[in-house]
């Protein structure tokens, strides 16, 4: 089953400091909803476990994220997949694209794409896809925050 996830977030912040935020892994399992722990592989490669709870199944995921199309300091492609045993899995990516706007505040634009299976895919489109939203919009909005507040 896959779903489409687009969005904004305007970010007081120069367009440096949050491209710098984005490929930092303390800020971004601070801002990943349910991440337990997120480490860096190489420049590019970092190793995650999540838990998620969508409707009636709690799921623990392990799995890889990939950063792509860098294009410091202003676009790259965000990729991952999870499996979550017998839950089932999670993949996708989104594009990640910023824009200064003024000095110090930058917009960051996203367009998602994910892709489940298993238990989870069995749940029911709407319910998948308002739990997508919902995080994908907890994250960039929790991302916002602390960047814009350091």
């Amino acid at each position: 089953m896959a779903l489409v996830i687009e969005g904004e977030e305007r970010i007081a912040a120069s367009i440096q400091k949050v491209w710098e935020a984005l490929n930092d892994p303390a800020v971004l399992k601070e801002s990943i909803p349910g991440c337990q722990s997120l480490e860096m592989k190489s420049a590019t490669e970092m190793a995650a476990t999540v838990v998620l709870k969508i409707g009636p199944i709690k799921a623990t995921f392990n799995g890889e994220v990939m950063l792509k199309n860098l294009k410091p300091p202003h676009a790259y492609t965000i990729q991952g997949e999870g499996k979550g045993g017998i839950a089932g899995f999670a993949k996708g990516g989104a594009d990640v694209t910023l824009t200064e706007d003024g000095p110090d505040a930058t917009v960051l634009k996203y367009a998602a794409k994910a892709d489940v299976g298993g238990k989870i895919a069995q749940l029911g489109s709407r319910l998948i896809e308002s739990t997508s939203k919902k995080l994908a919009g907890q994250f960039f909005s929790t991302f916002g925050e602390k960047v814009g507040a350091a």
